[in-house]
């Protein structure tokens, strides 16, 4: 049975979208949150860290928007992107980096070769601001990565077939 049915023939699982940033603690967390909560079961994210602290946990005001915004926080943690580059390891379709550092950085290679881009935000966890104003910060981040993932995943089937994520993905960024 097709999971997808907009989905183009033979498409029968998810869209798989792995966000990558340095620490997974804030904006690719965030990015994975929202997109389980608006994939509508043609999409699955995944989050992840190209250097997580050791214990990293993801970040407490992050936590705080998704909640009271309705998205589900159970099972978000703070992981390496090592994770994903391993056998057994659900094969990708699309990788965006939400962090410049992490953008510039050599990543693994994924199994599948999958579609790339990047899409940077601020952190809004950086700084020695209030917790006030850096929940401020959570919220807009938040705003920011939902407007892309909403066109992004009403995207027509057509443009989700691989030869043409890469292209679309990126072309977002400039949303």
């Amino acid at each position: 049975m097709n999971e997808r049915p907009d989905a183009p023939e033979g498409a029968g699982k998810p869209l798989n979208v792995l966000f990558l940033c340095t620490h997974n603690s804030a904006r690719s967390i965030l990015a994975e949150a929202l997109l389980n909560a608006m994939g509508q079961g043609r999409f699955k994210g995944y989050s992840a860290g190209s250097s997580p602290r050791e214990n990293q946990k993801p970040n407490p005001l992050g936590l705080q928007v998704l909640a009271s915004a309705g998205i589900a926080t159970e099972g978000l943690r703070s992981k390496s992107w090592d994770e994903f580059a391993q056998a057994g390891a659900p094969q990708m379709d699309l990788i965006i980096t939400v962090c410049d550092a992490a953008a510039g950085e050599v990543c693994p290679i994924w199994p599948g070769h999958p579609a790339r881009a990047h899409w940077g935000y601020a952190d809004p966890s950086a700084g020695d601001a209030p917790d006030s104003k850096k929940l401020e910060a959570f919220r807009q981040t938040v705003h920011l990565i939902k407007r892309r993932l909403d066109l992004l995943i009403n995207l027509p089937p057509e443009k989700l077939e691989h030869a043409l994520l890469e292209t679309v993905a990126r072309d977002l960024a400039k949303v």
